[in-house]
């Protein structure tokens, strides 16, 4: 069993995995490699003078995979509940997790499939987002949501800290108190 499953591994997803893996919890994200990121030039992101999507999703990937989160490329089908956790089904196997945070961008296809609510999006073109609190919770107990699938900008930044953000929240509710990762300068 995974403590967490990640759908997705654009900047929202691949920032959660890489705190989650980070803080030890095993990780399981999947990824259908459509990410519309995938198509972006970046000059507005924080600490990259300038970076093709493909290249941060890529190092995004890698800096999560470095404290070891596992990336699968699979499509999930649908997330069922049973009594101590989640099942996430996909074209490729299932697999069960205590949380699972949903990053899937502008897609919420699976809310219907699954039970979750959905309001109206705020952003251009964003037609449908996933219920969140904000701390990224959706009705459904265990599954969380990040990024522009949960009402932020799409703009690359803001969903990477929005995946953080989650993530921090998910370790904390595992670990049973806040978590906080700082890490200082090596000499």
């Amino acid at each position: 069993m995974y403590d967490v499953i990640i759908v997705g591994a654009g900047p929202a997803g691949a920032s959660a995995a890489l705190f989650t893996a980070k803080a030890g919890k095993k990780t399981l994200v999947l990824d259908h490699d459509k990410s519309m990121t995938k198509r972006a030039w970046i000059e507005n992101h924080y600490g990259v003078l300038e970076i093709t999507g493909p290249d941060l999703i890529d190092i995004g990937k890698k800096q999560a995979e470095k404290f070891g989160a596992e990336i699968k490329n699979e499509q999930v089908e649908t997330v069922e509940t049973k009594q101590d956790g989640l099942i996430v089904k996909t074209d490729g196997g299932s697999y069960e997790a205590k949380h699972v945070i949903l990053a899937t961008g502008v897609l919420t296809d699976l809310a219907e499939k699954i039970g979750l609510k959905t309001k109206d999006g705020t952003e251009p073109r964003i037609k449908k987002i996933f219920d969140v609190d904000p701390n990224g919770k959706t009705n459904i107990d265990g599954i969380w949501a990040a990024g522009t699938a949960a009402g932020v900008s799409v703009h690359t930044i803001i969903t990477a800290g929005d995946g953080a953000k989650v993530a921090i929240n998910v370790i904390s509710e595992l670990n049973g108190e806040r978590y906080v990762d700082h890490d200082i300068l090596k000499n």
